[in-house]
């Protein structure tokens, strides 16, 4: 489902295109039947307070260049829009076409698209380019969404706090359950889970911290903290010991040949009694 932002002045085109606008499916992906959202403001006023007043962003908006005699209508809305949701799509749908108004939008990157009105499959042309603006957003939000989180199964990384839970319970230092989880623990399990199943052994491991030396005795203790860690958790949580998925290789297994260690997803049963 679609939120449209419609900002429009004359009745019978909200009369003709609303219905279109409001059970078109635009996301090709989704097959179900939809019954989009569509906001209709027929005053530059009234536009304006809904854009003061709007918690959420609407997905697209449709804006009329001239309203009531004014050619500074539509920008003017569209500036509104711009300082609140700048990536917002603005789409003009507009009797204006070929003229300057269409230039200025277009120069100055106030719109994504200008429509014009009068032609005679006017709604059929609507939803394709509003379909086309869509997906254009949906690839550059996929694009610029940073990565903030990392999971595994019932493990998750938080990258943004750095916090590091299992089955919800956040892991603490097996020391001092008060206190978080040391950062280099941290950051060891992050590289494991990242090239699970391989393994990585203590060079490729100080490689991946950026430390100029990592002693293959601190990698297992670091990987000990880990462990007794996930059992802190593990018990929180009533769930199976980790000390025991780690004896039967999964986890947090050890590959003794190679000096190294991996992650390996664990087949989970919940703890009886």
């Amino acid at each position: 489902m679609a939120t449209i932002f419609w900002v429009e002045d004359q009745a019978h085109w909200v009369e003709k295109l609303l219905p279109t606008l409001t059970r078109t499916n635009f996301d090709e992906s989704n097959e179900s039947a939809v019954t989009n959202s569509v906001l209709v403001y027929k005053f530059v006023a009234a536009a304006q307070q809904a854009i003061a007043q709007l918690s959420e962003a609407p997905d697209l908006a449709l804006l009329d260049a001239n309203m009531n005699g004014n050619d500074e209508a539509g920008f003017s809305i569209a500036q509104k829009l711009r300082e609140k949701w700048p990536s917002l799509p603005i789409l003009y749908l507009s009797e204006h076409s070929g003229t300057g108004i269409e230039q200025r939008a277009i120069e100055q990157a106030v719109a994504q698209d200008f429509i014009a009105k009068h032609q005679h499959n006017v709604a059929q042309v609507l939803c394709w380019r509003i379909k086309a603006a869509l997906r254009q957003q949906q690839v550059a939000n996929t694009a610029q969404q940073p990565v903030d989180t990392l999971v595994c199964g019932e493990l998750t990384i938080d990258l943004l706090q750095w916090h590091v839970y299992w089955h919800g319970v956040r892991l603490m230092n097996p020391n001092n359950p008060q206190r978080p989880l040391a950062p280099t623990p941290r950051k060891i399990l992050k590289v494991l889970v990242e090239r699970a199943p391989r393994p990585v052994t203590v060079t490729q491991m100080a490689e991946a911290l950026a430390l100029d030396e990592l002693s293959y005795a601190s990698y297992r203790q670091h990987i000990k903290t880990l462990r007794h860690s996930f059992e802190q958790a593990s018990c929180a949580a009533k769930q199976e010991s980790f000390l025991t998925l780690c004896q039967r290789e999964e986890g947090l297994v050890t590959v003794g040949d190679l000096h190294a260690y991996r992650w390996q997803l664990p087949t989970l049963e919940p703890k009886k009694g």
